[in-house]
């Protein structure tokens, strides 16, 4: 299906504020003694409080659902949003039927982009003051319990969105990992269904997660796929092409690109292996742009043909980059969902994806890409050369009419806010 520009149900990102909305500009305060300010849009019919420690300045998947989230609800006078999320200092603001308070946490050890989130007496205030019909938990170190803790003595119902894949994480080479490793992974498979047991409902993002959780023994599982903004994500920023390369000091012919955090789960490192053949065969060049742990180290592996550039935070240019190069790439294989991915396909850019996780699902959906074995730098390499030398942009319009046709925020949200509902009438 062609895109006949803006869907008339589709929350536009256009005069959204996001920089006053977290408190960019806005006073440090006590959020566990100062008077809350009163409730907004006291009318609307249905509430959600988002309380994650999966959201930073230079963060990715996580941080894009709850904005676009503010953006539907803003756009929807029946609704109201509440956002509680971690930040160097207590804060408050407020847009259109959307407040976030930001509540002062420390940082995460060897996650530093994130601040684990503590301040108990804080979010009792905030729910007790704000109450939502439904609290939507969106991490899994401090936040499940402090949750727990601050509503008992409330009638509100929670949510858990499994937005990362706790044990898959921590066991990252499946069976054929260690044993101290493997019997890690078990352990946080315990823990993950001591979450699930403390909420109404999980929701997974993908099939793949939803049939996982369940073989661990998670009994309330919702899917709720994610989505992607295919109106700024769109072919149609091609024509700066060649500006934005020459802009990025990029070269010509086929660009591949990984756009995400440098860290160990995320494989880059099998990536960046297996490239060195990918460049001697076909000229290629890599782009990675991210920030991460892993990033002195993957800069020390990579060869020819691999260039490295910083996070970006600015939507219109990452847009521009995505249809600026020829292929996507997503190796890791623990991804619950993968928007990157989805953006690219929106973009009309085709994916490779390494065959676990929820890009894999995506990909095989949409018929916009191939999969190899993950953790398998050789068959990276080959199936990398063979995609690089087929029809790309055919590849890429099957893509864009997939994710145009399943995938746009509107529906995601209307498919969401069902389930909340569900789960407020018990």
């Amino acid at each position: 299906m062609p895109d006949a520009g803006p869907a008339a149900t589709e929350p536009r990102p256009d005069g959204f504020d996001e920089p006053h909305l977290l408190g960019a500009n806005a006073p440090s305060i006590d959020l566990s003694r100062i008077a809350l300010p009163p409730p907004l849009r006291v009318a609307a019919d249905f509430g959600v409080l988002d309380l994650s420690e999966y959201f930073a300045e230079t963060s990715g998947g996580v941080r894009t659902y709850l904005l676009q989230k503010a953006r539907y609800v803003e756009a929807r006078p029946s609704l109201r949003q509440v956002l509680v999320l971690p930040g160097d200092r207590d804060a408050v603001a407020d847009l259109d039927g959307v407040r976030c308070y930001r509540l002062h946490g420390p940082l995460i050890p060897l996650q530093r982009t994130y601040r684990f989130m503590l301040a108990t007496r804080s979010l009792a205030r905030i729910c007790a003051h704000e109450r939502p019909n439904v609290i939507e938990v969106g991490s899994a170190y401090a936040a499940p319990w402090i949750v727990r803790r601050a509503t008992d003595q409330l009638a509100v119902p929670a949510v858990w969105f499994y937005h990362a894949h706790l044990p898959r994480l921590v066991n990252a080479r499946g069976a054929d990992g260690s044993l101290p490793r493997r019997l890690a992974g078990a352990a946080v498979q315990s823990y993950v269904r001591a979450i699930a047991k403390t909420v109404r409902m999980t929701i997974a993002s993908s099939e793949h997660v939803v049939q996982q959780l369940r073989a661990w023994g998670v009994e309330r599982v919702a899917k709720v796929p994610l989505g992607v903004d295919v109106d700024h994500f769109h072919p149609s920023r091609a024509v700066r092409r060649a500006a934005v390369r020459a802009r990025l000091g990029l070269p010509e012919g086929r660009i591949a690109l990984y756009v995400g955090r440098f860290s160990r789960e995320k494989n880059v490192h099998v990536m960046l292996r297996g490239w060195h053949d990918v460049a001697h065969r076909t000229g290629a060049t890599l782009v990675l742009v991210g920030v991460g742990p892993r990033e002195v180290r993957f800069r020390q592996m990579a060869g020819t043909n691999v260039v490295f550039l910083p996070f970006e935070g600015d939507r219109d240019r990452l847009a521009d980059l995505y249809a600026a190069v020829d292929l996507c790439i997503t190796p890791g294989p623990n991804e619950t969902f993968g928007l990157a991915a989805l953006e690219a396909m929106a973009s009309g850019i085709p994916v490779l994806a390494a065959d676990q996780g929820g890009v894999a699902e995506s990909v095989s959906l949409s018929g916009a890409g191939r999969c190899y074995a993950a953790h398998d730098a050789g068959h990276f390499a080959e199936c990398a050369v063979q995609m690089l030398a087929e029809d790309l942009p055919r590849l890429g319009r099957t893509g864009r009419a997939y994710v145009e046709t399943h995938h746009r925020w509107s529906m995601v949200f209307d498919r969401l806010f069902d389930v909340y509902r569900d789960v407020a009438a018990g």
